[in-house]
């Protein structure tokens, strides 16, 4: 399966900063077209990133949507919006958007659907918190966002869905999941998603990991069998860093 590194810029850079980063970004990874490469900025800089990598092997996306197409929605951008500005895919449903701003498994499922209604492809975030792991109820909880957050996707549908494991204790903490415990849950997620589309669905959907991926170890978490990339944050913000875990495996 091909691999997949996505970067999630979060709440950092100016548009400024950001071209300045993919600009050497594309340089640092020229020739390097063996797997998917990806930049989520944040809204600001989309559409002046989309010109500087245009023609290149990095691909645009957003850290969010909405599910509306248009209408009174203060502040929120819609999969067209995103479409008409370079962008081929949205990471959906992070922890963080969860934690802050109260996203639910509901509508999570709502700017899925939204999305693939315009062929926008989704990064699916899931993961559990320390206490959930350590109650032996991280299989549940995981579980049933993705059956919540799926509810309603048809297999085909299922060509544009990434799904990224998060573990939330690992998220920006400098914690990793070891990789067998990536793995486990990998595994697991799979197994789920053969559940809710199919066998040949589920093997075709890239599973990433996230949480604290850096330089030095992404290179044995690549070499799990059911880990087929990776959602890279505080190590994407510089453009060196990013390049060294794009090409560490």
């Amino acid at each position: 399966m091909r691999p997949f590194i996505a970067a999630n810029w979060k709440l950092h850079k100016t548009v400024e900063e950001s071209v300045e980063t993919a600009a050497r970004l594309k340089i640092i990874i020229e020739g390097v077209n063996d797997r998917d490469i990806l930049v989520c900025p944040p809204f600001t800089a989309l559409e002046e990133i989309y010109h500087v990598i245009e023609g290149t092997n990095i691909m645009l996306g957003a850290q969010d949507v909405f599910w509306e197409e248009e209408g009174a929605f203060t502040g929120e951008v819609s999969p067209e919006m995103l479409k008409n500005v370079g962008c081929e895919y949205v990471i959906i449903g992070h922890s963080e958007r969860r934690k802050y701003f109260n996203e639910t498994d509901e509508t999570v499922n709502k700017k899925i659907r939204a999305s693939f209604a315009d062929e926008l492809k989704v990064i699916l975030c899931v993961g559990e918190t320390e206490e959930m792991r350590d109650q032996a109820k991280h299989r549940d909880f995981v579980e049933k966002e993705l059956e919540d957050g799926l509810k309603n996707i048809s297999s085909s549908d299922a060509k544009m869905l990434a799904v990224a494991y998060e573990p939330i204790w690992a998220i920006g903490t400098g914690q990793t999941a070891t990789p067998e415990q990536a793995q486990e849950m990998h595994a697991f997620i799979r197994d789920r998603l053969s559940v809710i589309f199919d066998q040949k669905t589920a093997d075709s959907i890239r599973i990433l990991y996230g949480g604290s991926v850096k330089p030095d170890n992404v290179k044995e978490l690549m070499s799990q069998k059911d880990i087929n990339g990776a959602l890279v944050g505080g190590a994407s913000l510089d453009a060196e860093s990013f390049g060294k875990i794009i090409k560490g495996f």
